[in-house]
């Protein structure tokens, strides 16, 4: 997916178990196929997995995941991954990798939720708790996260290269009105706050119809609450986003910064991932959909 991921295979992954968790050495190790962009990901035995990053900009995230969701996840009220062991760079391998608990469930990508009115409180109630942890020291937005969290001005240079290149295969009129309005909303002036900075269907895991947990936080930071907010469209309908927002009671410009966190997500990813990864770039797609929608309906 990247010009400059490294080369990680199973063969490798065993290596690296066996010198520095020889506990876990030969175990059964096996490939998760995910949509993921920035790790790669295997099952260990049937109760751990392994990440392990693909590019150098992702090569920061699991240090931050192994020192922040420790603290974080007693506050939260879905479960959300446990890291077991921070592994280090060896057999050519360059950067920090990880082994966590396995978390039951598929995700909303291959498992469809149910019941969206009860996802829609669901996630409500997940960002509410987020934000309300204390965010002193945590990571502003920056390279680790893809700047998530930052003032949505710092993305439009690259929202409008992706909408030059996407001209046929999106409305780019449409989005371009959209994108400007979005960048006329005052910017956030309160205190950072947490955010996971990637509430997408591929990470959130599902059992029973229902989301049971949040996966990947990779993009982790402390920055403009409005990022999260754009799980409204990148997961939700027009008729939930309604209970999710009144759940959550944002402010008017909070809520109109979180579809151009939305639009702008879809706009980059689309191009970028369009042949190399077809279900992200569907991801990215529908958000754009359901943003553009909302603007013709003047919501």
């Amino acid at each position: 997916m990247h010009v400059d991921e490294v080369p990680i295979d199973t063969p490798l992954v065993e290596r690296l178990i066996g010198a520095q968790f020889p506990l876990w050495r030969g175990r059964r190790l096996v490939p998760v196929r995910s949509a993921g962009t920035d790790n790669a990901i295997y099952r260990l035995g049937d109760d751990m997995a392994v990440r392990l990053p693909r590019r150098p900009g992702a090569s920061g995230q699991i240090e931050k995941e192994y020192r922040w969701l420790p603290t974080l996840a007693p506050m939260l009220p879905l479960d959300v991954p446990a890291p077991l062991a921070l592994g280090k760079p060896a057999e050519g391998y360059p950067y920090h990798w990880s082994v966590c608990r396995w978390l039951p469930g598929e995700t909303a990508v291959a498992g469809p939720i149910a019941d969206l009115p009860q996802a829609a409180s669901d996630l409500a109630g997940f960002i509410s708790a987020l934000q309300r942890i204390d965010a002193t020291g945590g990571p502003a937005p920056g390279q680790h996260n893809s700047g998530r969290g930052e003032p949505l001005a710092m993305r439009d240079a690259e929202a409008r290269d992706a909408i030059a290149r996407l001209d046929g295969i999106v409305d780019t009129r449409a989005a371009t009105v959209a994108w400007d309005l979005a960048l006329e909303a005052p910017a956030w002036n309160g205190s950072p706050m947490w955010l996971h900075g990637d509430l997408l269907p591929s990470n959130l895991l599902v059992q029973q119809g229902r989301i049971s947990a949040i996966i990947d936080f990779g993009c982790l930071g402390v920055g403009d609450p409005a990022c999260d907010l754009m799980v409204a469209w990148t997961v939700l309908s027009s008729r939930t986003r309604a209970i999710f927002r009144a759940a959550l009671a944002p402010d008017d410009a909070t809520w109109i910064r979180a579809s151009g966190w939305a639009l702008s997500f879809g706009l980059i990813a689309l191009p970028y991932y369009l042949k190399s990864n077809p279900v992200l770039a569907g991801i990215a797609r529908r958000t754009i959909e359901e943003v553009l929608a909302d603007h013709r309906r003047g919501a």
